[in-house]
């Protein structure tokens, strides 16, 4: 979609990642076309029933434009939430950027837990226990995938 301002003042790039359950990081870079002087301002909203949450610590570029954010505390309502950037400058107006992103897709999840290797002599050979890991989101078992990587020594 095309949005009122500068053309290519928009920021580009923009990804964000999940991690340590309920960190977030979100980067992003100036628009091309944006004027020297714009500051972006990012908004993350659970699609169902959250509040619009500015970011709370802000990444600055050397030239002390706002680039990335991390968050703290992250919980995840609803597959989707919405991400906004604002962009202001003092005599140009600014494209804004929003997306829509499945919050599952871009979580790094914490390895297995409690991880426990009984083996035998007989050629039964061993068995490898495990729990499934904490994350900010999944609690279905059967939603998780595992690969074992098994090296003689």
């Amino acid at each position: 979609p095309v949005f009122a301002g500068i053309n290519g003042s928009a920021i580009e790039n923009f990804s964000c990642v999940i991690y340590n359950i309920s960190l977030m990081n979100c980067t992003w870079q100036a628009g091309r076309g944006a004027p020297g002087d714009t500051q972006y301002f990012l908004y993350w909203q659970n699609l169902i029933g959250d509040n619009e949450m500015e970011c709370e610590l802000y990444m600055k570029d050397e030239n002390g434009r706002n680039t990335g954010c991390r968050f703290k505390n992250v919980r995840i309502e609803s597959d989707k939430a919405r991400f906004l950037v604002n962009g202001s400058s003092k005599n140009s107006q600014i494209q804004f950027y929003d997306a829509y992103i499945e919050l599952y897709k871009i979580e790094i999840l914490t390895p297995p837990l409690n991880i426990n290797v009984n083996c035998s002599r007989d050629p039964g050979g061993c068995i490898i226990t495990w729990q499934q890991p904490h994350t900010s989101h999944m609690k279905k078992a059967k939603c998780f995938e595992y690969e074992l990587s098994i090296q003689d020594k």
